[in-house]
C-alpha cells in the first residue's frame, strides 16, 4: 500500500483576517477584502499550502441572513481570487449558535470555533498534517481551535484582534500586524 503524502495547510478565518470586519458580512457589496490577503495567499500557493477558510457563520442561526448568502460572499471572493489567479482550495463554515433562532441551528457543536470541529474535518477531507499547519485568526476562538486540532495559531490585529491582544499575550500566543504577516512569520519561522 502507498501511502500518499500528507499536505501542509493555512487555515485562515474569514471577516477581519481575509476580509475587513463589517459585523456579519453577509451581503456581497460588504466585502473588501485586504490587499495583503491577495499577497498572503499567493506567498501560501507558491510554497506548496492548502488554503482553507474555516469561518464561524452564527448570524444564520440568529436569522440575520441564509446559507446561501454565505455561500454568494464565498463565490465573490473566490471571484476576486481568481482574477489574480489564486484560489481557495476550501471553505468549511459553521452555522451554528446556542443562542439561535433558528431550531435546526440554534445549539452547541463540535464545529463552531473555539471547537477544533472544521479543522480536523478539513484535514481528513484533504489529507492535512496539522503538525506542519497553521492557523490566521483574529479572535482567541481561532486561536483556541487550532490548539485544540494540534496546529499553530497565530493572532492577527486586523478585525477584532486589537479586542484579544492583552489575553493573548499572557498565553504566550503569536501576534502579528495582519494575514501576511503572519504567513511571512510561518513560512521564516516554522517551514
Amino acid at each position: 500500500m502507498i501511502l500518499k503524502e500528507k499536505n501542509k495547510a493555512c487555515f485562515l478565518d474569514r471577516d477581519g483576517v481575509i476580509n475587513v470586519e463589517k459585523n456579519y458580512v453577509h451581503r456581497v457589496e460588504d466585502l473588501v477584502v485586504y490587499d495583503e490577503t491577495y499577497k498572503a495567499i499567493a506567498l501560501l500557493r507558491d510554497r506548496g499550502f492548502k488554503v482553507i477558510v474555516i469561518t464561524n457563520q452564527g448570524g444564520v442561526a440568529k436569522g440575520y441572513y441564509k446559507e446561501q448568502d454565505v455561500f454568494a460572499v464565498h463565490t465573490e471572493l473566490d471571484k476576486l481570487l481568481a482574477a489574480r489567479d489564486l484560489c481557495i482550495d476550501a471553505y468549511y463554515y459553521c452555522l451554528h449558535h446556542p443562542g439561535g433562532i433558528i431550531k435546526k441551528y440554534a445549539m452547541d457543536c463540535d464545529c463552531r470555533k473555539p471547537a477544533p470541529g472544521m479543522i480536523l474535518r478539513a484535514a481528513r477531507d484533504l489529507n492535512i498534517d496539522l503538525s506542519s499547519s497553521f492557523m490566521v485568526g483574529d479572535k482567541m476562538s481561532d486561536i483556541k481551535a487550532s490548539i485544540n486540532a494540534g496546529c499553530l495559531g497565530i493572532l492577527v490585529k486586523t478585525g477584532h484582534g486589537f479586542e484579544h491582544i492583552e489575553s493573548a499575550v499572557k498565553k504566550g500566543i503569536i501576534i502579528k500586524e495582519n494575514i501576511l504577516d503572519a504567513v511571512r512569520y510561518f513560512i521564516e519561522n516554522k517551514m
